[in-house]
């Protein structure tokens, strides 16, 4: 047998298969290939639905015969970009779900496998399919041709914008963008912080107790020196006294008293004059804003740790409350104490003031 000969047996012989097989096995052949391509296309409200009204009859047709030729998936067509009302977009309706049912409904209808027969017929999954392409046309045909109207709805807004609540309203500032902003960074981080995490724990819990001990560190820094500014720590060099400062000669009032008090006996009253001495010498060099509200520790906080005579009046401090408060008896030796104490810081602070008085 030649060559040429050969060829056309064996020619022969595939078509003679070909034409033996059985429509269903085509068919099946055929279920096991999709489209390659679905493409899309363009249309109008009325082309939509005009596409349903054939889907529909497609759906019909297959529920009828059962058959590969009235069950083709490509009759189905592209998928649909219908135009949405009041815009130019469009939205995709997509049709896959139908081809997939009719690839599967060129097979007669099986019982569920493995699932206890709980899972629905092919006949079945193509009523439903109608009804799902019957309730898309009705709502397509419900749509009104031109924009509906929101004049009373934009009546409403405009009330409700005009109320109290909005009167004060102000456009964003470039401060709060900024913080807007700001904020917006920070979320980023902590969900960067919190990724992290998830990969390795202790990368994630570094990054967020740095941070946390930062703003520790920022809020101490700041309560230090708020601290700082409340107290005063000298005199100044010129200017009006400061507000709520007495008379500049009352210590020497308050001084004269303690020792009529102590001339009269009444020793109690005169270390209670002898320490007003001293405090009225520490308001005339406006060290502080004349407050007689406060108690004599907190004065005694007011005085810098680093001035010479804080301890003297630390000590005065403790001897005036014991006998004022306390209610201890005094007698001459602790007048005699007391005043020298408060001569002394007068002395001290009338040299000091002295040779700033020399220095200018």
């Amino acid at each position: 047998m030649s060559v040429r000969r050969e060829r056309w047996v064996w020619c022969c012989a595939a078509v003679w298969l070909l034409a033996g097989m059985s429509p269903v096995a085509l068919g099946e052949a055929g279920t096991q290939a999709a489209p390659a391509v679905v493409k899309q296309k363009e249309v109008s409200l009325e082309g939509y639905r005009e596409h349903l009204r054939s889907a529909m009859a497609l759906v019909d047709g297959c529920a009828r015969k059962r058959d590969l030729a009235a069950c083709d998936p490509l009759g189905v067509g592209p998928d649909d970009l219908v135009p949405l009302l009041g815009g130019s977009e469009r939205r995709l309706v997509r049709y896959g779900w139908l081809r997939v049912l009719l690839y599967r409904a060129a097979d007669p209808d099986a019982a569920a496998r493995g699932t206890g027969g709980d899972e629905p017929t092919t006949s079945v999954l193509l009523l439903a399919a109608r009804a799902r392409l019957a309730g898309d046309l009705e709502q397509a045909s419900a749509v009104a041709t031109e924009p509906k109207s929101f004049a009373r709805e934009r009546a409403t807004m405009a009330q409700v914008l005009e109320g109290r609540d909005f009167r004060n309203l102000q456009p964003q500032t470039g401060t709060e963008y900024w913080k807007e902003k700001a904020a917006a960074w920070l979320n980023h981080v902590f969900q960067r912080a919190a990724l992290l995490r998830t990969a390795s724990a202790w990368v994630g819990g570094a990054v967020v107790g740095v941070f946390l001990l930062a703003v520790c560190a920022g809020l101490g820094w700041a309560l230090v020196q708020l601290e700082r500014r409340r107290r005063l720590r000298g005199a100044p060099e010129g200017g009006a006294p400061a507000e709520g400062i007495g008379d500049e000669r009352d210590w020497e009032r308050w001084l004269a008293e303690a020792r009529r008090a102590a001339g009269a006996g009444a020793w109690r009253q005169g270390i209670h004059a002898a320490y007003w001495a001293a405090i009225a010498r520490l308001e005339s060099r406006r060290l502080w804003p004349l407050d007689r509200a406060k108690t004599p520790r907190e004065v005694l906080a007011l005085v810098d740790a680093r001035d010479p005579e804080r301890d003297g009046l630390a000590v005065l401090t403790d001897a005036f409350e014991r006998t004022w408060y306390g209610g201890r008896i005094a007698g001459a030796a602790e007048f005699a104490q007391a005043e020298a104490l408060a001569v002394a810081l007068i002395g001290g602070y009338a040299g000091q003031d002295r040779q700033r008085g020399g220095g200018r």
